[in-house]
């Protein structure tokens, strides 16, 4: 693990007192910072959109249950449904889930009960329709009980909350150690991530150009495939936790630098 920079450092100052960087896709985002919007498929619920697609009625959402709040799950016919705790405690199905509880429930089980006592603030996802999932069964668990899978980047490891066989649909945790960075990578399918926990900088690179910015916690991005990421200034001086989704099969590539794209 390295230290992190005075460079680094000044990184993060910069990114404070100018804002986050102007990208043609959406990263460096503060959720906090984003417009409430009613949730019509929770009566009586508000939440904030991260992403979505009218045509296909995919979205993503981070909601807040209030407290005494009871309802069911919601989501739509023939698509699949994701849920993770991020704060308080939510009962699903009569499963109560603490923070880090993840839910998936595939086509065809909508309707389950939904309660929080004292409130919970909640990752909300409607997938697309997918004949090629074969999850059949909900998953309901606790990533407080999995382990820790180190990867092959020091100080770096995941959990796996889902990975469909099927179309490679993945959900996973990702634990920065402070300190450690993640090299320049990309992943041939876009990618969502939401930060948990810590603070955390992190590049982008587009047209070959380096975009640096910082995450806070409750920090979101939705990044498209193919987008070269990381490098040498990412990581931060806490500990960061990722929740991350990938909704079909992707490739993840280590390269060596953020290059413009050769042109014909």
């Amino acid at each position: 693990m390295r230290k992190v920079t005075l460079l680094t450092a000044m990184m993060l100052l910069a990114a404070c007192a100018s804002g986050p960087p102007n990208l043609p896709y959406p990263a460096f985002v503060q959720v906090d910072e984003l417009e409430d919007i009613f949730m019509a498929s929770l009566p009586g619920v508000r939440g904030k959109q991260l992403a979505g697609d009218p045509q296909t009625r995919r979205t993503s959402n981070r909601i807040d249950l209030p407290p005494a709040w009871k309802g069911t799950s919601g989501g739509m016919p023939g698509r699949s449904m994701e849920v993770f705790v991020v704060e308080g405690l939510l009962t699903i199905a009569d499963i109560e889930l603490p923070p880090g509880g993840y839910a998936f429930l595939p086509a065809g089980s909508l309707g389950f009960n939904m309660e929080s006592t004292e409130g919970a603030r909640i990752l909300y996802f409607i997938n697309d329709t997918d004949p090629e999932s074969i999850i059949r069964s909900p998953i309901i668990i606790d990533a407080g009980l999995l382990e820790w899978a180190p990867g092959a980047t020091p100080g770096i490891a995941t959990k796996e909350l889902r990975s469909d066989p099927g179309n490679g649909a993945k959900t996973w945790l990702l634990r920065i150690e402070a300190g450690s960075s993640v090299p320049w990578q990309s992943s041939s399918i876009r990618r969502e991530g939401y930060l948990l926990r810590g603070n955390y900088q992190h590049s982008e690179c587009v047209l070959g150009e380096v975009h640096t910015g910082q995450y806070m916690q409750g920090g979101y991005f939705y990044r498209p495939a193919d987008a070269v990421n990381g490098g040498p200034l990412s990581g931060g001086e806490t500990d960061a936790v990722w929740f991350l989704r990938e909704t079909a099969l992707g490739e993840e590539t280590t390269v060596s630098g953020c290059e413009a794209a050769p042109t014909s």
